[in-house]
């Protein structure tokens, strides 16, 4: 479940633990009056090889490139 962030017409802040299916507009703890859901970036995870320069690589070029270059060599030799 997503963390949202609400933020009301007092100017009252909080977070909450809710489903994907949770209400855009709330009524705010401190106050009671409407609080909308704010909009912010998710957060990313890059998993696997490739994402990262420190990652190892063939003579600095990438998957693709060697693959087209054999798929070249065969059509020539043929």
């Amino acid at each position: 479940m997503p963390i949202y962030e609400y933020r009301c017409s007092q100017g009252h802040q909080y977070e909450r633990w809710e489903g994907f299916d949770a209400p855009v507009e709330q009524e705010c703890p401190n106050c009671g009056s409407t609080a909308r859901r704010l909009f912010s970036a998710p957060a990313i995870i890059f998993k696997g090889p490739g994402f990262y320069s420190t990652d190892n690589r063939k003579n600095g070029h990438s998957s693709s490139d060697s693959e087209q270059k054999e798929e070249a060599k065969a059509e020539s030799a043929s």
